[in-house]
């Protein structure tokens, strides 16, 4: 397929962009995607957004503390959310998507949704991102749409809806059977002819705990695929389940994750919290000599 160019140096990886219609987003160094969760029932509650001024508000907030993507969504993924459909989706997220778009025009919007009607008219209101948890699975006309749309791909490993998918995940090898579910919808999405996709092994979407923390250690593996690694596991359960405590009080634990994702390869984090990301990204390339 094209993708198995070797193993790369697990400090730099390859050097990455995204053509966001046509704004060149450079990967010279990690990227920070800020959350906007634009739902009454995100799991990190303080994440979530209702009214225009605090969507406003928290997208100055990102850029200023140094996120180059703001990741707006208006239907939750945690574990055990029901689907709320494209329609409420829409009514949630694309007016406000337009909004931001036209006070920060140097933001790079994503949207997350797996509903292809929802990415077409959000990027059509601003957004020049799809970031999409289930990989095209669950809306089969996600890819061509993206592919028409022309615009980057954040391809996410699901198993199992949102629904469904902590009720029982099971696999034989999770890092294998990622890494080749991946593999297809990679091939999927270049035979469609998306141009940049960028690949996340989905924490927390169908996977144990355990399963969560294998994929991490075995991240670097990841960059096989020859495609940018975003890393989502802020605030997740993976972190305050084992610890013992809630998603508010699991910054430190999400900041000791991102520093082992971006030690492992990592492009790109997901956050609730740009700072503390910026200060772990910029520790790190110190680290490294960068």
């Amino acid at each position: 397929m094209g993708y198995f160019a070797g193993m790369q140096d697990n400090r730099t990886g390859y050097k990455y962009s995204l053509n966001c219609k046509g704004r060149l987003v450079t990967m010279q160094q990690p990227l920070i995607m800020g959350i906007i969760n634009i739902t009454p029932d995100s799991f990190h509650a303080q994440s979530r957004k209702q009214s225009q001024e605090e969507v406003l508000a928290t997208a100055e907030q990102y850029l200023e503390e140094g996120a180059t993507i703001l990741d707006m969504g208006g239907q939750s993924t945690r574990p055990g959310s029901k689907d709320v459909g494209a329609n409420t989706e829409t009514e949630r997220v694309v007016e406000l998507i337009g909004i931001v778009a036209q006070r920060f025009p140097e933001a790079i919007i994503s949207v997350d949704t797996y509903h292809a009607s929802v990415a077409q008219t959000a990027v059509e209101a601003g957004a020049s991102i799809v970031n999409d948890i289930s990989g095209g699975l669950l809306d089969s006309a996600m890819i061509t749409t993206v592919a028409q749309l022309g615009v980057p791909y954040i391809c996410t490993h699901l198993q199992g809806t949102p629904t469904n998918m902590q009720e029982n995940p099971s696999y034989e090898n999770v890092v294998a059977e990622v890494f080749k579910s991946l593999a297809q919808r990679l091939e999927a999405c270049v035979l469609a002819g998306i141009n940049d996709v960028v690949i996340d092994v989905g924490f927390g979407f169908g996977k144990t705990i355990a399963h969560n923390y294998e994929l991490l250690r075995e991240l670097a593996y990841f960059q096989l695929l020859n495609h940018p690694i975003l890393v989502g596991v802020s605030r997740k359960g993976m972190i305050y389940k084992p610890l013992n405590i809630t998603a508010a009080e699991a910054l430190n634990g999400t900041t000791a994750l991102h520093t082992i994702a971006l030690l492992n390869g990592a492009n790109m984090l997901r956050v609730h919290d740009v700072k503390a990301a910026k200060e772990a990204i910029e520790l790190v390339q110190l680290y490294f000599g960068e």
